[in-house]
């Protein structure tokens, strides 16, 4: 039996929950403040899969070294590459791999490795795949995977989980280790690239946008802001907000980044509007294309905009545009409870 290609599976993904649901069924992880990355490893093959589909691979050598080291030949598992710095762990560390010289990758594996925190195994030792399996069995496979192979492995983990609330409160409090609770049905199987089943509550509500135009700063020829988009049901770009929290000594080189995708339409659906008697700001933006993703913080959503102006948290190279739907956005309606009538699957 051949091991499944990389794009093959596409990551589970999460809605937004405000609370952790409670009741049973339930397995509560951390969420770590990191990279989503499949690891596949055929033979003396190895390719890291960033959550949108492209490959991680070159820029994490002592991860790919460190999992042709692994006894077993075939495995697919899902997990998220952290890198650690002292009592905390550092994505800004991680953006600084994505990088295009080789030579400069090396020096910072070697100067500040990572780690890939597992989570889920998706083609066992033996090469079987076990997607179709329930959570539960497959942490109970993962499990058994990481007590033979990674219990010696510094550069691999097994992530915790516990069915215990309780405990998960405790995670969601643990400082600059967690930014937040993963919560997953132990009754359904994996559910590539669906929402369904997987819910994560972040201490701050945050939203994954494309850069879809930006204005200049008043009378200068620098960004002012960065215009934020989400894609819709339909496929089209919407306009929801906007950010303009980063310094001024931040403006000239991020002109000259965003200059260079400058491309109409811009927004496909809701564009930007001019302004307004409550606003003097200019109207007049310019269309990029949609290649830049951001993540930021926001405190409210009300027809399909973002209230106020958002905080720019930090880029995100490793997420596709196309990923970046109101799906995201979407909040819990229903009780917990509701979630724990659904027929198991035989």
């Amino acid at each position: 039996m051949s091991l499944p290609l990389a794009t093959t599976y596409a990551p589970m993904e999460a809605t937004v929950a405000r609370d952790l649901p409670s009741g049973s069924g339930w397995q509560y992880e951390p969420k770590w403040d990191g990279f989503r990355c499949l690891a596949f490893r055929d033979r003396k093959r190895c390719e890291l899969q960033s959550k949108s589909g492209k490959p991680l691979t070159r820029y994490f050598p002592e991860l790919v070294a460190a999992f042709l080291a692994l006894a077993p030949q075939r495995f697919v598992l899902d997990g998220e590459i952290v890198i650690s710095l002292g009592d905390s762990l550092s994505f800004d560390h991680l953006l600084m791999r994505i990088h295009p010289a080789a030579s400069r990758i090396l020096k910072l594996s070697q100067s500040t490795p990572s780690t890939f925190m597992v989570f889920d195994l998706l083609v066992d030792d033996r090469g079987k795949s076990l997607t179709a399996l329930s959570l539960a069995e497959r942490r109970q496979r993962l499990e058994e995977f990481a007590r033979r192979y990674l219990k010696a492995n510094r550069l691999m983990r097994l992530s915790p989980a516990t069915t215990d609330i309780s405990e998960a409160r405790k995670w969601f409090h643990m400082g600059a280790w967690f930014d937040g609770v993963m919560a997953k049905r132990s009754d359904l199987p994996y559910q590539s690239g669906q929402r369904t089943g997987m819910k994560k509550v972040k201490k701050q509500r945050t939203a994954d946008c494309v850069v879809g135009g930006f204005r200049y700063l008043e009378k200068k020829p620098v960004v002012g802001s960065l215009l934020l988009g989400l894609y819709d049901k339909e496929g089209k770009l919407d306009h929801v907000g906007f950010t303009s929290s980063f310094r001024a000594d931040q403006r000239p080189a991020l002109t000259r980044k965003i200059k260079k995708l400058v491309k109409p339409p811009g927004f496909t659906g809701k564009a930007p509007g001019g302004p307004s008697r409550w606003s003097t700001r200019s109207g007049d933006w310019e269309p990029l294309a949609p290649k830049l993703v951001v993540e930021v913080q926001f405190d409210h959503l009300s027809g399909g905009r973002f209230r106020h102006g958002t905080k720019l948290l930090r880029w995100r190279p490793d997420k596709a545009p196309r990923q970046c739907t109101f799906d995201q956005l979407r909040q819990d309606s229903e009780k917990p409870e509701a979630a724990l009538v659904r027929p198991k699957r035989r």
